[in-house]
């Protein structure tokens, strides 16, 4: 997977690349509202509310700029996440999805709604996941992945005419926690 190229940091900004989606961007301190170095991948949250991602491999690179720059350091609730379970390599007893469910009804999520966004991206995960064979974790960063990426059939990809209106979509899902 090429979530994204890497992350260059400076100063006070961070240039990341996020393939697929929206040209390079470049956030000072400023515009970010929050990290998530613990997030596989690390997570950055921006004032507007959009996630981007710095490579794994880069986590301390973060930890260090959040530290200079005073940025807090907060675990969200991984609503892609929970959303994308069903679309493990795995299975999960009614319990645990039950669990699942809460936990998307505690984020602003009810069950219709989280039903309807499964069933939109379903086929898309599905199609992504029959190559990766993930059983662990899905999240956002591999919704967008297969939504533009070259793993999974084109007919499913987001065209890049719908890509920014899917992004915004993806986006204030994964929000929901801090929109609500």
């Amino acid at each position: 997977m090429n979530r994204n190229s890497g992350a260059i940091f400076s100063d006070d900004a961070i240039r990341l690349s996020q393939d697929g989606w929206p040209s390079d961007c470049l956030l000072t301190a400023t515009a970010i509202r929050d990290a998530d170095p613990d997030a596989a991948p690390p997570e950055i949250r921006t004032v507007s509310g959009d996630t981007v991602f710095v490579p794994s491999l880069q986590r301390a690179e973060l930890e260090r700029f959040c530290a200079t720059h005073e940025i807090r350091l907060t675990r969200r609730p991984d609503v892609w996440g929970y959303l994308l379970e069903p679309f493990l390599d795995t299975s999960f007893t009614a319990e645990q999805q039950a669990g699942t469910i809460e936990r998307l009804a505690r984020a602003g999520l009810a069950a219709a709604e989280v039903a309807r966004i499964r069933g939109q991206v379903g086929p898309l995960m599905l199609a992504y996941n029959s190559v990766h064979r993930d059983w662990h974790h899905l999240g956002l960063a591999d919704l967008l992945d297969a939504a533009c990426g070259s793993v999974v059939p084109e007919h499913l990809r987001i065209g890049p005419t719908d890509r920014a209106a899917f992004h915004a979509w993806a986006m204030e899902i994964a929000d929901r926690p801090n929109s609500a």
